[in-house]
């Protein structure tokens, strides 16, 4: 063997480590937990680092041409934490510049096995930003929402972006959602 195929095959088996471990990588963290919950994350969608204690895991999923996307944040402060349900999808949709009854908001209660789920959806003029702090307005923008009932803690996870990019990803989001459930 010459010293080029030597070198070739060397190339071509770090090649294959390399891919290999690059699928272990995209399978890493598939799972991950929000108070009582873990869930799945959609094998398209992103981590992305979270620089705030609130957010217990943050992702994103875009769209094929990488023009739009949208960002999902779990939240999970505890026992009694962050107030009730209806505090909750009151505040949410308080984060649309419209009035409520502009925002074409819909709010959806389900059972699956013992937790009880609160579906939110809300368009418009998001007012993205921290409680309290400035704000800055995303018109066409799309808030699907969904809070987990637990003894432990209520999970809260919020999706928001383009109106009709989030929108078309509600099926997976559901999924994920109802993917940290038990079915019993």
């Amino acid at each position: 063997m010459n010293h080029h195929t030597s070198l070739r095959s060397r190339f071509f088996g770090l090649a294959v480590l390399f891919a290999s471990l690059s699928g272990l990588r995209a399978q890493e963290h598939a799972t991950f937990t929000a108070g009582n919950f873990t869930f799945t994350r959609p094998p398209k969608w992103e981590w992305v680092e979270s620089t705030s204690q609130m957010r217990k895991a943050q992702l994103k999923a875009t769209d094929a041409d990488a023009k739009a996307s949208a960002d999902v944040v779990f939240y999970y402060f505890g026992a009694g934490g962050a107030g009730g349900v209806e505090a909750n999808v009151n505040r949410w949709l308080g984060q649309f510049a419209e009035a409520r009854d502009q925002i074409n908001a819909k709010i959806e209660h389900a059972t699956v096995g013992k937790t009880k789920i609160t579906y939110v959806q809300a368009e418009g003029t998001y007012k993205s930003g921290m409680p309290g702090g400035p704000t800055t307005p995303n018109p066409g923008f799309a808030l699907i929402g969904a809070i987990l009932e637990s003894d432990g803690g209520n999970v809260y996870i919020r999706m928001t972006g383009p109106k009709e990019f989030a929108k078309s990803l509600v099926v997976d989001f559901k999924k994920m959602v109802e993917s940290g459930l038990k079915k019993d």
